[in-house]
């Protein structure tokens, strides 16, 4: 039997007249790779704020990691171990790369506030943050000023920041925004390289992105999912195709 990371049932969320959610019900599989994608308008940003703890549903139930999650804050959740990345780059330009990790590394454990503390005077916490540098092929620029990696690179720094939380599961909101074709070519190598040894749930424009990455894609329409199934059966389906991918 497959276990279920996340279970949505029935989720509703209306702002005045508008339904942003309407009744929306999903599953992320442990291990995969779950794309939600719909055109501008969709809800998706309202649905993930909802699935993230900053927006509460009018109606329905989360469930994550077998237990009901909708009475949990967004903090709450993230040590549960469901971890948001952003649309915008959420990093610290003025330190390391390695200093940026083991900062995420520090929150986890309880000593947030030791944050001015360089990592590479701490040999136990500048290990751990190596470890989760060299998982995400980063290690090579552990000395570097954030702020001097290219977008493609801070984007890497982000989930890496993630992972060094000990998340469940990822929830990526857009991770290519604003990149060009090699950088978004080379994060999803990246994250391909994931696969199946962390959970994510998927929220991206770049279709080519999205189809050489996602296990299941669920498509996302006025706030209801249309369809949910293996790329190739969302390429096919022809009420997908004419909500929102088109006949080309």
């Amino acid at each position: 039997m497959v276990d279920i990371m996340l279970k949505v049932e029935n989720l509703v969320k209306r702002f005045g007249g508008l339904v942003a959610t309407d009744s929306f019900s999903m599953d992320v599989k442990q291990g995969e790779i779950h794309a939600i994608i719909g055109p501008n308008g969709a809800g998706k940003t309202t649905l993930i704020h909802q699935l993230s703890g900053i927006l509460e549903p009018d109606s329905g139930t989360i469930y994550f990691d077998g237990k009901e999650i909708n009475h949990l804050s967004a903090p709450k959740r993230c040590h549960a171990g469901m971890v948001r990345s952003y649309q915008i780059t959420s990093i610290f330009k003025d330190f390391s790369v390695l200093d940026n990790v083991a900062m995420s590394i520090q929150a986890r454990e309880g000593h947030s506030f030791r944050f001015l503390e360089n990592a590479n005077n701490d040999a136990n916490l500048s290990n751990k943050a190596m470890k989760v540098l060299k998982e995400t092929n980063l290690q090579d620029k552990a000395g570097v000023l954030a702020d001097n990696l290219a977008h493609g690179e801070q984007r890497q720094l982000e989930v890496a920041m993630a992972l060094a939380t000990s998340p469940k599961m990822l929830l990526l909101d857009e991770p290519m925004a604003g990149m060009g074709p090699e950088e978004t070519s080379s994060v999803t190598k990246f994250l391909n390289s994931m696969k199946g040894k962390y959970t994510m749930l998927l929220i991206e424009h770049d279709m080519d992105a999205v189809f050489a990455l996602a296990d299941r894609i669920t498509v996302l329409v006025y706030g209801r999912a249309i369809a949910c199934g293996t790329p190739e059966e969302i390429r096919n389906n022809q009420e997908v195709r004419k909500a929102y991918l088109g006949d080309g």
